[in-house]
């Protein structure tokens, strides 16, 4: 990846080729096989919290590491360079699952669940998404009464990356009035009473990755895992989002630049008339047009990324900037397989796969045509 950005450190430098040794050791001679086989083994969440990567950006105080969000790109820049982006998901599914509990848990529930989440020993989830709707947070329809010193859940969600795996799920709720102000966020166990999970996996792409449907019927939740003040939790979900949308948005370039370095490595391998691919103008401008724009969503990345470490909420920012990394996901991913050609509509070639997972990302986190939506009414247009 091209960095220039002048936050990046020694300290950043030394972790990215540590994590790099680790990702071409532990993931990347395992990873097509993985694939095929819709999982990964769970003991990888312990291997990859001993070398850090579960803990980056999470309080040191539950066996995370403060970090900032320059060390959050490059762990998932580089977790990307394995090419299998529902491993990437369902291994990080706790950076969207946790963060809620950090900011609005009890110290006591913290403590409780935690350090075991940032060791890899529990598997944390995030569910937002319902049957009916997705991005449409403030009219989710799953209900939570408070009965005593429990919450009673009933409703369902779906498309739940971790869904099947996950010890505990973080889940948007109705436990108040229509629209934003009724939305609370609740910590489900999912021992819990009357919680049930199916499994999606007839998947178009994140093979790996475990995806679930939940179900709460009459599910019973300690009341003291509320997180957040009741009917507030509409704000906690949106900050979120915005942390999920930039680690999507480091992810998807970390994809498009494995797209580039592959396309370039079979080009210079590949002779056709008597000379290799990447003799060809043709080829070479396409490859040209790949780094143009994974530079400069890089560049828009790191930005971004800079704003929020020194305080700012650049909200249209992030949304544009998740949009611009798929489509540059997506752009790099075509002109991969198109360079591959034959070879590239093959499994087993990393551009392959990746061309399979642009759409999830392009939706997941929050549809293109939201993010759009929500980036114009922040600019106040």
């Amino acid at each position: 990846m091209h960095e220039t950005h002048p936050a990046y450190s020694e300290a950043h430098a030394l972790y990215r080729d540590t994590l790099r040794r680790w990702v071409a050791d532990e993931i990347a001679p395992h990873v097509d096989a993985w694939d095929e086989a819709g999982t990964f083994p769970r003991e990888l969440y312990k291997r990859a919290a001993e070398i850090g990567l579960l803990g980056l950006g999470f309080p040191d105080a539950y066996g995370g590491i403060e970090a900032d969000r320059f060390f959050i790109i490059i762990g998932a820049q580089e977790l990307a360079r394995a090419g299998a982006g529902g491993l990437s998901a369902s291994l990080l599914s706790h950076t969207i699952g946790a963060p809620p509990i950090v900011k609005g848990g009890s110290n006591a529930l913290k403590q409780a669940v935690l350090p075991a989440i940032l060791a890899g020993e529990k598997i944390s989830a995030l569910a937002i998404t319902e049957p009916g709707g997705g991005s449409d947070v403030a009219n989710l329809t799953t209900t939570a009464v408070r009965d005593g010193d429990k919450y009673i859940l009933n409703g369902s969600k779906t498309f739940i990356t971790s869904g099947m795996r996950a010890d505990y799920v973080t889940v948007a709720v109705r436990t108040g009035g229509p629209g934003r102000a009724g939305v609370s966020l609740l910590l489900v166990p999912t021992d819990a009473p009357g919680f049930s999970r199916t499994s999606l996996d007839r998947k178009m792409g994140w093979w790996c990755s475990d995806t679930a449907t939940l179900y709460f019927d009459d599910c019973r939740v300690p009341a003291a895992n509320l997180l957040g003040v009741e009917n507030e939790g509409f704000r906690l979900i949106m900050d979120n989002f915005n942390s999920e949308r930039l680690w999507l948005a480091a992810g998807c370039n970390g994809f498009a630049q494995v797209c580039l370095d592959e396309a370039t490595a079979y080009a210079r391998e590949r002779h056709t008339f008597g000379t290799p691919l990447i003799g060809h103008q043709a080829i070479r401008h396409k490859l040209a047009d790949m780094a143009q724009r994974i530079r400069a969503t890089q560049a828009y990345l790191e930005q971004v990324a800079w704003q929020i470490d020194n305080g700012d909420n650049p909200i249209a920012d992030v949304c544009l900037l998740k949009n611009q990394a798929t489509q540059t996901m997506e752009f790099c991913a075509r002109e991969g397989v198109q360079i591959f050609g034959g070879a590239g509509y093959l499994r087993g070639a990393k551009v392959e796969r990746i061309y399979r997972e642009v759409r999830v990302n392009a939706i997941g986190g929050g549809a293109e045509e939201i993010m759009r939506d929500l980036a114009v009414r922040q600019m106040g247009l």
